[in-house]
């Protein structure tokens, strides 16, 4: 059985930080924008080598999309950087009209995602973005689960072509993939083969996939789990490999269950392979202020509620 481990912790924001400073260094075209928030999104390194690579916005976060835009028709590669729920709740329309419809190719870097924000509150965790996104035509999904990957993916899409987002999170999570890894888009990662349940999990909640299936196996249950950073493109071909196997499926996320990784994998299975499922994300509900642990716990998207929704499922098989 794969063990995972890990020596430290980081958030995934530095991870973007990170890897936006090293395509600094090697893409003369990578360009940066960011809407005041630049601490935030460990965006400084970029800055301090590349100072007339970079625009400060300030708090117009609908212009900073209409300049990316316009940064792309000279053959610049804009990266866009404030929190998730301003990189698409607050600026959806720019984005659709000005971004998808054409197909421009600005990456759109998101931080502070979902409940694990933490303190800030409803008004700032929203669990809506995989959703709204991976409606547009055009875009790409990526939500990757660790510092490591989420460097790798910010260097993989400036190769690219056409829009993206890119959703990361604040809190300090394990760092256990590779940290010389190769990112590709739309295939997922098997990270330990099972064959009674499939786990398919993404960003921060395929650490608490990995942690539910150390307890499963321990009551005799093999686990396959999954790691799904790209939402879009699916990767359809290996969601049916190990459907076919296993036979029924858990999916974890730290999102809406409307609209998530969850209702995605649904409708492959509904359309290819009809097996049954049980969702683990958010149940049509705001956050809360608190910290990321006690509200993953209360909302039901942690460890122990992945193992509660394998047990159910087993039942259904």
């Amino acid at each position: 059985m794969t063990k995972f481990t890990y020596t430290q912790k980081q958030d995934t924001r530095s991870g973007f930080g990170a890897g936006l400073a090293e395509l600094g260094r090697i893409n003369p075209d990578v360009v940066a924008l960011c809407a005041d928030l630049v601490g935030s999104l460990k965006m400084q390194d970029f800055i301090d080598e590349n100072p007339d690579r970079f625009f400060q916005v300030g708090i117009a976060e609908a212009n900073m999309m209409g300049i990316a835009a316009g940064l792309t028709i000279g053959g610049k590669i804009p990266f866009t950087g404030t929190f998730a729920n301003f990189s698409t709740g607050r600026v959806y329309d720019q984005i659709r009209q000005s971004i998808a419809y054409s197909g421009k190719n600005v990456k759109i870097c998101a931080s502070h995602a979902g409940l694990t924000l933490g303190e800030d509150g409803a008004t700032h965790q929203i669990l809506e973005d995989i959703g709204m996104m991976k409606m547009l035509p055009h875009m790409t999904v990526i939500n990757p689960c660790d510092y490591n990957q989420t460097k790798a993916a910010t260097i993989a899409i400036a190769e690219h072509q056409g829009p993206v987002y890119l959703r990361f999170g604040r809190p300090k999570v394990p760092i256990f993939t590779p940290e010389d890894q190769k990112f590709e888009i739309g295939k997922a990662l098997h990270l330990i083969e099972g064959s009674d349940v499939t786990i398919f999990a993404t960003g921060h909640l395929v650490w608490e996939a990995i942690v539910a299936e150390e307890e499963l196996a321990k009551e005799g249950i093999s686990v396959e789990v999954i790691n799904i950073h790209t939402i879009k493109p699916l990767d359809v071909e290996a969601v049916l490999a190990s459907v076919s196997k296993t036979g029924c499926v858990v999916t974890a996320e730290e999102h809406q269950m409307n609209g998530g990784l969850g209702d995605s994998i649904a409708q492959t299975l509904a359309l290819h392979h009809p097996a049954p499922l049980e969702m683990v994300a958010v149940n049509d509900s705001f956050g809360e202020s608190g910290t990321p642990d006690e509200l993953m716990k209360k909302y039901g998207i942690d460890a122990e509620n992945i193992a509660k929704a394998v047990r159910k499922v087993l039942k259904r098989k």
